[in-house]
């Protein structure tokens, strides 16, 4: 790994397609999830900011790995 690895990757993290794709798999897999892991407090109206804050957590696990999968598969070399 060369000492531009890095600022090659956070380019590649920050691109508006892969960004996009991101969160296009967080509102999907992101509700998803939550539904099935706070669904049954949703509907008792027992959200407070414990709940909320690992609600926002269960939706940034599919962003990260569509970003760094999107990256990854952009950086290798045999792309196709």
């Amino acid at each position: 790994m060369n000492d531009r690895a890095p600022a090659s990757w956070l380019r590649l993290l920050t691109q508006p397609s892969v960004l996009r794709r991101a969160a296009k798999a967080a509102l999907i897999v992101g509700t998803l999830q939550i539904t099935i892991n706070h669904g049954d407090a949703l509907l008792r109206g027992d959200v407070d900011s414990v709940r909320l804050i690992k609600m926002v957590l269960t939706a940034s696990v599919p962003f990260v790995v569509s970003a760094v999968s999107r990256a990854a598969a952009r950086a290798s070399p045999a792309r196709s």
